[in-house]
């Protein structure tokens, strides 16, 4: 039995991952004003950080995968000869895709496919995408593959520090009176997800304190796998070396470095950076 592992484009996995790995990847859209694109099949990370930086260009807006647009990747594994299928989505509390993916499901009522919601975002959720490629690529059923990542999820932590909290209330992901807030103390907030939702884990007044709390937070216990993430202009090199040279041992079996894409870039907006920690995944 063959099992196809999909997930969505708020995975942020790079084209590398998804041809070296198989996972199937169905795009959201974004949009500047009325020009909305498949991304990333139509709109690449620098053109999309071009047009985002671009002096009066309108906030990104972003749009959940479609019914037909899941129930078509679900055909094509099939057609190609998989058995079953583990679809890996967005957060509910984010996006309206898993609630499509699940329609989709229902439009094949006959075969064996498996969504679930990460309850996270981005590399976060690519981790688990990744984790269930490897799992299926060893042989493993669909249901195993399920309850392995839905274990491998309440491992994974994700901290991002971002420059304004301007592009979470424009895409409608934190209350405008929140980013009100943020804007006139002039903080530099971080944030994580907890039970699926944005929230806001600390407010340092500057980047660079900025900086020293999310180094803490990401390095306060050991890691197994380290996926860090930036959009530009956010130097990851120097961001890197200070998360690595303050990681407690033993050192990550795998570390990943990569700027976030046009989906879960339209919500943090220039200048984020941060990452997903994998801190134990013996029983994953």
């Amino acid at each position: 039995m063959t099992v196809a592992i999909v997930a969505d484009s708020g995975s942020d996995l790079t084209p590398a991952q998804l041809l070296e790995t198989g996972i199937r990847q169905v795009p959201l859209s974004v949009s500047f004003g009325p020009r909305a694109y498949l991304s990333p099949d139509e709109l690449a990370q620098d053109v999309f950080w071009e047009k985002v930086r671009a002096p009066g260009s309108p906030f990104p807006h972003t749009a959940a995968a479609s019914v037909g647009q899941y129930k078509q990747a679900f055909e094509g594994a099939f057609a190609d000869g998989h058995d079953a299928i583990v679809c890996v989505c967005l957060s509910e509390a984010l996006s309206a895709t898993i609630q499509h993916a699940r329609m989709a499901r229902e439009l094949l009522p006959d075969r064996p496919i498996f969504v679930l919601d990460s309850r996270l975002a981005s590399m976060a959720l690519g981790a688990m995408a990744l984790r269930g490629a490897a799992l299926a690529a060893s042989g493993m059923s669909a249901e195993e593959i399920c309850r392995r990542l839905s274990t491998l999820r309440e491992s994974l932590g994700l901290y991002v520090a971002l420059d304004t909290l301007d592009y979470l209330r424009k895409g409608g992901r934190i209350s405008h009176a929140r980013a009100a807030i943020g804007g006139l103390l002039s903080i530099k907030p971080i944030i994580t997800l907890e039970d699926g939702w944005v929230v806001v884990a600390d407010r340092p007044r500057t980047r660079s304190k900025a900086t020293e709390r999310i180094l803490e937070l990401m390095t306060a216990t050991p890691v197994t796998e380290l996926h860090l993430l930036y959009t530009p202009p956010a130097d990851i090199d120097a961001f890197r070396g200070a998360v690595l040279a303050r990681m407690p041992g033993p050192a990550p079996k795998v570390v990943t470095s990569q700027v976030m894409g046009p989906v879960i870039g339209s919500h943090v907006g220039p200048g984020a950076y941060g990452g997903i920690l994998v801190r134990d995944v013996r029983s994953a």
